[in-house]
C-alpha cells in the first residue's frame, strides 16, 4: 500500500471497501484517502507502490488518471458525501513523468455546477510544487439513487486513520 499524510484539520471524506483507488479492502487498489479543502475542493497526497510502474522508476499514466478521476469526483461531492457522480468525460494533459519515489500532491476543484452535472479540474503535483498532470472532468449524477443499504454494502463510511 502507498503512503499517504494525513490533514489533521481537514474534514475526511468516506471510503468505500473495495473501489480501485479509496477501498480500504482493495488488496490490490490504491487505497488512497480524501481531504475536503472547502465546498468544491479536496486534496490527497499519496505515494505510489513499486507494482504500479511503467518505466521503471515511473508512475503508470492509467494509475495517474485514476487518481485524477477520483479526485475530480470527489470535489464535486463536498457537503453531500452521498451524491456520487459518474465521470462523462475526462481530459488529461500529462505534463512529465510522475517518480515513484515521491509522494504525489493532487487537488480537485469544482469549476461549474449545472442541475445534475458539474464540471472539476484535477492535478497532480511533486512537493515543489512542479506539475506532473491535470485533467477536466465532465460529472453526471449517478443515475440511480443510493439509498443506506446500498451504502451499507459499498461500506461507505468514513474510516479511522
Amino acid at each position: 500500500m502507498g503512503e499517504q499524510e494525513v490533514g489533521s484539520d481537514l474534514k475526511k471524506q468516506p471510503n468505500s471497501s473495495h473501489c480501485f483507488v479509496c477501498g480500504v479492502e482493495n488488496g490490490i487498489g490504491l487505497r488512497m484517502t480524501f481531504y475536503e479543502l472547502g465546498p468544491g475542493e479536496v486534496s490527497a497526497t499519496y505515494k505510489v507502490p513499486d507494482h504500479f510502474q511503467s518505466y521503471p522508476g515511473i508512475v503508470h499514466g492509467g494509475i495517474l488518471a485514476s487518481m485524477l478521476d477520483e479526485v475530480a469526483s470527489r470535489a464535486a461531492m463536498t457537503g453531500s458525501p452521498t451524491r456520487f457522480r459518474s465521470t462523462a468525460k475526462l481530459e488529461i494533459r500529462y505534463r512529465k513523468p510522475a517518480p515513484l519515489d515521491e509522494t504525489l500532491h493532487m487537488r480537485g476543484w469544482v469549476t461549474e455546477e449545472r442541475g445534475s452535472r458539474a464540471r472539476a479540474k484535477a492535478e497532480i503535483r511533486l512537493a515543489d510544487g512542479t506539475l506532473i498532470t491535470e485533467a477536466e472532468a465532465l460529472l453526471a449524477d449517478y443515475p440511480e439513487p443510493v439509498d443506506d443499504e446500498k451504502l451499507a454494502a459499498l461500506g461507505w463510511r468514513v474510516y479511522p486513520d
